[in-house]
């Protein structure tokens, strides 16, 4: 999402006449987009923020002005903070304020800094969004924002605000604009994607499966996927349409988090396990071969051995595609963060070891089980050897393959015949372009 969101700071500041630069020295603005979810973010943003400080100093002394800004959820929660820190920085603003940047960079102009934009605006940003400059051939699409359902570890619902949807028929808009600049891929974004809910044209709301079935008649869209999803708003309707709609991509990030209940309660996450297992069993009738992705945070305030030997439990029964795993970190002003018991870091850091090993070895199986297999890739740009083209395949692994770069924005029939550490590579089985994705 901040992906997204940085991209459309670059078109809200292009009537200004701001185009990207090549790094911080030739920049007349630097903007740090920030997310507040992992491990010792406030650090590593002063970090950088050092760095800065010097060439703003630098271009200062040569008569052209930095304006430097910190956005996103870091922002959010600490905007004073970073004013106080680093009081060198010009504008803070947070995820929901960023369609007022034109006002922001004339404030700080005639004001000399110290712009704080943390309000939640009673208006959507993106009803002021102008329309994205470019697509590539796989691009990002807001369709949700923010969280009600309030995970003890977890400040989305303090940075991003509550559960918002947009219009269907302002999405389906955004979706054709961005086919028509050369998009072939659309992932649908959302903190909880598949809780949207969003106002139909002519009344009531279109729920996710509502709005893919739309998005998927738009004739040059060839792959749609969504993220990132929360296990209780796994739909039957969301559920089945993964067995009924070519161009939803069989690969599915549903985060976790636990496979003992008790971890899962203190999370506040609304689910036990079994519905978890329930959900995928569901998911895979519809889709027996559909990739699947998660999350999982160990150590958690509290996690016993046969806590952990849980989740162990779960990942070995159910088997991912890839997943991302954490250590618990407490994130300030959460419920999580004030919890008694807390795991000493070496057990935690030993649980991690021991559970990366196991999802390492899955995804290394799930990879090697493609070779020899006949993929559609969605081709998206150049590889870093003369001749080599880069794509995803259907379950979002990237692909190598040496073609012409008359094959981006196409799909093609790739027999895969080699896994790298992060990627697999293949040979085209024809040169004709070819329009199917599943």
């Amino acid at each position: 999402m901040n992906v997204y969101d940085s991209a459309r700071m670059a078109d809200v500041l292009a009537p200004l006449g701001f185009a990207a630069a090549a790094g911080a020295a030739e920049a007349d603005m630097v903007i740090l987009n920030t997310c507040h979810i992992r491990e010792k973010a406030s650090e590593k943003l002063f970090s950088e923020l050092g760095r800065l400080r010097e060439t703003k100093a630098r271009r200062t002394e040569a008569g052209k002005p930095l304006i430097l800004a910190v956005a996103g959820c870091v922002a959010q929660a600490e905007g004073e903070e970073i004013f106080r820190r680093a009081p060198y920085v010009d504008i803070v603003f947070g995820p929901q304020s960023y369609h007022r940047l034109p006002e922001m960079v004339a404030r700080a102009a005639r004001a000399g800094g110290a712009v704080l934009e943390t309000d939640f605006p009673a208006e959507s940003k993106f009803d002021h969004l102008p329309a994205a400059a470019s697509a590539g051939v796989s691009a990002f699409l807001t369709i949700q924002e923010g969280c009600d359902k309030f995970c003890t570890f977890c400040v989305v619902p303090y940075t991003r605000g509550a559960e918002f949807s947009r219009p269907a028929a302002d999405v389906a808009e955004e979706a054709k604009r961005l086919v028509a600049k050369g998009a072939r891929e659309i992932t649908l974004l959302g903190q909880n994607v598949n809780a949207y809910r969003g106002r139909r044209p002519a009344g009531g709301t279109a729920n996710l499966a509502e709005l893919i079935r739309t998005l998927a008649a738009i004739p040059d869209l060839l792959r749609i996927r969504y993220m990132t999803s929360h296990p209780k708003d796994m739909d039957e309707d969301l559920l089945a349409l993964h067995g009924e709609e070519p161009k939803l991509m069989p690969f599915l990030h549903l985060p976790v988090q636990s496979g003992s209940d008790r971890v899962l309660a203190r999370m506040n996450r609304g689910h036990t396990a079994a519905d978890y297992r329930a959900t995928v069993a569901a998911l895979r009738r519809h889709r027996p071969d559909i990739a699947l992705s998660s999350d999982f945070i160990v150590g958690f305030p509290g996690e016993t051995e046969d806590d952990f030997e849980a989740t162990l439990a779960l990942v070995r029964a159910l088997r991912f595609a890839q997943a991302f795993s954490f250590k618990f970190s407490p994130r300030p002003g959460t419920p999580a963060a004030g919890m008694a018991d807390p795991v000493p870091e070496a057990v935690k850091e030993e649980r991690l070891s021991h559970l990366q090993a196991v999802l390492g070895e899955q995804q290394r199986a799930w990879n090697a089980a493609t070779v020899g297999r006949t993929l559609p890739v969605l081709f998206e740009r150049l590889g870093r050897r003369p001749g080599q083209v880069i794509g995803r395949s259907p379950y979002l692994q990237a692909v190598h393959v040496a073609a012409s770069e008359t094959a981006i924005g196409e799909t093609r029939d790739v027999r895969i015949t080699a896994v790298t550490i992060n990627s697999l590579e293949g040979t085209p089985v024809n040169p004709v372009a070819t329009r199917a994705c599943a």
